[in-house]
């Protein structure tokens, strides 16, 4: 089901009020959506895909208007059901009789809501909306939620009469879920113009989401499932992020796009960070990259546009990858790939590498394994502690997984030396894998 019409009639207010979410950015500005979105709604027992379009015709302050209604067209085309909504308080204008037009011509069935009908200068103009020629009509407010109800109910029942199966979207992944058997999210993330959503589209394989060499372009955070040698994995791209104070000097819109950003890494289990190979990782590179290490994230760093920059020197790559590494040590564990969205070359690695990540983190090592592990380690380089008193190691155990976590039982110590704590990790990740998965270390003193 689609959501259509102008711009600033409340389509995203709208989409927000049926998900139960704030997936959509709202803002008193023309043209603030770009980009698709599609969220799952779950209403009186069944399930439905419903999306957010940019606005069409009308006037709008976006340069990039016009890239934005061919998305909505391609959104439209592809819909069950069309859902009209106009902005009661303008009252009827000729964008909404040439929107009309153009959804009449698609052959889908059609509804008409008004918005913001909790003005009373919108219950009076409801009348000439009539004359659309559209049954029913539904008066709303998306932002107080009156009249939704109603219209969900009715939008249920035209998909149920076009044969149309809906079922109950299944639950997310518990997050001890085995990988194999759960969807991995994957959050693109980077900063603006690297390139992220030309990754995401060759990775889909279809232009789902908008593409412009203006920075900035992607606003929302666009989640879209795709199935990958019997994989369910879910790329959300994501907005791109400048550092704070140009952020802060960009308005709410951008503020916004950035925390949806966060947000996405948060909730992520696997952190593709984008960077602009002909530019070079850049210290924002290293502060996005920071976001996902101490989320416990996995990461895979995509070195993106390397088609600019092969045919340098020989050992470009090399001392590409070790300018990255020396600028984020604390990224030492993710694996470098060196892709071009723009030809393809070496696109498909990218989903195998996450799905190893994603695997990664989640592995848990058997508690006898670790103890041997540990007794080797320690017995050829004991631990060391900022105190004076020796310390011993008497066992180890693995108290989660994504990210791995171990906790290691000491005869004194509460902490061990930060080289030391370092040293663990190298050998953990050495002996057991956790590929692009920061590892988790705690130390406690054994009781007696």
């Amino acid at each position: 089901m689609v959501l259509a019409g102008r711009p600033n009639v409340g389509k995203s207010t709208l989409f927000n009020r049926m998900t139960g979410s704030r997936r959509a950015i709202v803002a008193p500005i023309a043209g603030t959506t770009r980009d698709s979105l599609a969220r799952p709604v779950v209403w009186r027992g069944v399930g439905f895909q419903v999306f957010d379009t940019g606005g069409l015709f009308g006037a709008s302050q976006d340069p990039l208007h016009e890239l934005v209604v061919q998305q909505g067209k391609r959104a439209i085309a592809g819909a069950d059901l069309i859902v009209l909504v106009a902005d009661g308080r303008e009252g009827l204008l000729p964008g909404d009789e040439q929107i009309a037009r153009e959804l009449r011509s698609t052959g889908r069935p059609l509804l008409l809501a008004i918005n913001k009908t909790d003005d009373t200068r919108a219950q009076k103009s409801a009348l000439e909306f009539f004359q659309l020629g559209i049954d029913p009509v539904f008066e709303i407010s998306a932002e107080h939620g009156t009249g939704v109800a109603e219209l969900l109910d009715e939008i249920v029942k035209r998909l149920e009469a076009g044969g149309w199966k809906l079922e109950e979207p299944s639950p997310g992944p518990s997050p001890q879920a085995p990988a194999s058997d759960s969807e991995v999210r994957i959050a693109v993330v980077g900063r603006p113009n690297s390139g992220k959503s030309s990754l995401v589209n060759r990775l889909l394989r279809a232009e789902r989401v908008l593409v412009s060499e203006m920075p900035g372009t992607t606003r929302d955070a666009i989640d879209v499932p795709l199935m990958w040698h019997r994989r369910r994995f879910r790329i959300i791209d994501t907005a791109g992020m400048r550092r704070p104070g140009r952020v802060g000097r960009g308005g709410k819109v951008e503020m916004v796009s950035v925390a949806l950003a966060k947000e996405s890494i948060a909730d992520a289990d696997v952190v593709a960070l984008i960077i602009d190979a002909n530019e070079g990782a850049t210290d924002q590179d290293a502060a996005i990259g920071g976001e996902a290490d101490r989320a416990g994230r996995g990461v895979v760093v995509i070195a993106n546009k390397w088609d600019l920059v092969k045919s340098q020197d020989p050992k470009f790559a090399e001392k590409f990858d070790e300018n990255l590494r020396h600028g984020m040590r604390f990224l030492d564990y993710a694996p470098i790939l060196h892709v071009s969205a723009l030809t393809g070359e070496r696109a498909g690695k990218v989903l195998e590498t996450i799905d190893k990540v994603a695997a990664a983190r989640r592995t848990r090592v058997p508690t006898p394994a670790l103890n041997k592990f540990l007794a080797e380690v320690t017995a050829a380089n004991p631990p060391v502690s900022p105190g004076r008193k020796h310390v011993r190691i008497l066992y180890a155990a693995q108290i989660g997984v994504a990210p791995p976590s171990f906790v290691f039982f000491t005869n004194v110590a509460t902490t061990f030396h930060f080289s030391y704590q370092r040293f663990l990790v190298n050998q953990l990740r050495q002996r057991f894998g956790f590929i692009g998965s920061p590892i988790r270390v705690q130390v406690r003193r054994r009781s007696k």
